[in-house]
């Protein structure tokens, strides 16, 4: 007689339900629909809707090429906001990186590391908002950290922070890399902890160095952990948009200084819902999608794990 089983494996099915009900309706959906505007003509003039009609290719070519010898908004709003990724990218990663080593390196016996940790993530609790504006009062004409630069006689009195190109992408990638680098720092330290600590105590008794131990060991297995930041760093860094839209900008939110500020998600929601040109806004958009999957693609590249070429033996008869 057979004995009767339960399979339990049906009730993980019911578990995982909703979250592909919600990815199917709020993520697969708008993607696929994106695409699909973005090769129609679908746009409003004069209170009168014209398409969805069949365009190809024109929507794309209309984003990427320049006219009168300027550079197309498209593309320069695109170098805008990596520009402004990389300011925040490479020294967030670093100083994340290094924290994370010194905090979880038990050598140095760093008293109160609860408190630097608690410190350094606060920022990424503060509304966005919150610190454009703050950021905007510190550094604008009549700003209390301006007026401190010019009677210490570092910047001129002529000096706008809000009309130099330079300076206000500058003070945006600071204030992404501020917000941003006590998360980074956190996921690190999560991912050094979970390395096994008897790695580190046979390293210690062959008389490894913090050093040796940080590159050959947990550098190595941080990776996969390296590579999730990295990624999603990429994914949100390019998709920013709530600082730069709220930081230097005009009535008609264009960045400034002309347009020098102007990121990506600017300029997709200027065409969007500001002009109500739905097929150049999908466009742009997937022109976006395709820049983030290049560049997730290289840091998968870079940080995938490599084994060694295992040289095979030669059987001689």
């Amino acid at each position: 007689m057979k004995k009767k089983t339960v399979e339990y494996g049906k009730y993980g099915y019911l578990f995982i339900v909703p979250f592909f009900l919600v990815y199917l309706v709020f993520s697969l959906y708008p993607l696929i629909y994106t695409l699909y505007l973005s090769f129609v003509e679908y746009y409003q003039y004069k209170s009168k809707w014209v398409g969805p009609k069949f365009c190809g290719f024109d929507n794309y070519l209309s984003q990427l090429k320049s006219t009168g010898g300027q550079m197309n908004r498209t593309l320069a709003s695109i170098i805008n906001t990596l520009i402004i990724w990389i300011i925040n990218f490479i020294p967030q990663v670093l100083l994340s990186l290094l924290l994370a080593a010194w905090f979880t390196d038990t050598s140095i016996k760093l008293k109160g590391t609860g408190a630097f940790k608690i410190m350094m993530f606060m920022p990424n609790i503060i509304t966005a908002s919150s610190i454009a504006v703050l950021f905007y009062s510190l550094f604008s004409r009549n700003g209390p950290l301006r007026q401190a630069l010019v009677s210490m006689h570092i910047i001129g009195k002529d000096y706008d922070f809000m009309e130099s190109g330079a300076a206000t992408i500058g003070l945006i990638g600071f204030m992404q890399f501020w917000m941003w680098y006590g998360n980074t720092m956190i996921i690190l330290i999560a991912g050094i902890l979970g390395i096994n600590p008897s790695l580190y105590e046979a390293a210690m008794v062959d008389g490894a160095s913090g050093g040796q131990n940080f590159r050959y060991i947990t550098f190595p297995l941080l990776m996969p952990i390296l590579q999730f930041t990295l990624v999603t760093s990429a994914i949100g860094g390019l998709q920013m948009f709530d600082i730069p839209s709220l930081f230097n900008v005009n009535q008609n939110y264009d960045g400034l200084p002309n347009w020098r500020s102007e990121t990506i998600t600017m300029w997709i929601k200027r065409l969007g819902f500001s002009s109500r040109n739905y097929g150049r806004a999908a466009a742009a958009s997937m022109i976006l999608f395709i820049v983030t999957l290049v560049i997730s693609m290289i840091f998968f590249v870079a940080t995938k794990e490599r084994q060694p070429k295992q040289k095979h033996a030669i059987l001689e008869a």
